[in-house]
């Protein structure tokens, strides 16, 4: 049985240490979500996403806002005139989880559409 892509896949509640992804999983992940970085501590997937105007820009952040509540897993967001960054990671486990990929994964699925 293969493993469906992250954008298709969903959140699992997920708390405590043992679901903190280490290096190795975190360097298998990454290049599955194209244009993401790791923050400069290491606990959290950033990326900044660029737009014609600010309209444009709300309406992304509105989308994704509605897709991280059907996850239950919430970004940091930033905005600005045709900018938005997002910051995931999992406060539960101390860094970053499969969720934070899972979201940043459907979250680039959103403009692919």
């Amino acid at each position: 049985m293969t493993t469906p892509p992250l954008s298709a896949q969903h959140c699992q509640p997920r708390k405590g240490k043992e679901h903190a992804l280490d290096e190795a999983a975190i360097s298998a992940l990454l290049p599955l979500v194209h244009g993401w970085k790791l923050a400069e501590q290491g606990d959290a997937l950033v990326k900044d996403y660029r737009f014609e105007n600010f309209h444009h820009t709300l309406g992304f952040i509105n989308a994704v806002g509605f897709m991280a509540n059907q996850e239950d897993h919430h970004p940091d967001i930033e905005a600005g005139y045709g900018h938005c960054k997002l910051r995931w990671s999992t406060h539960d486990v101390g860094g970053l989880s499969l969720n934070d990929f899972i979201c940043a994964a459907r979250a680039d699925a959103l403009l692919a559409r």
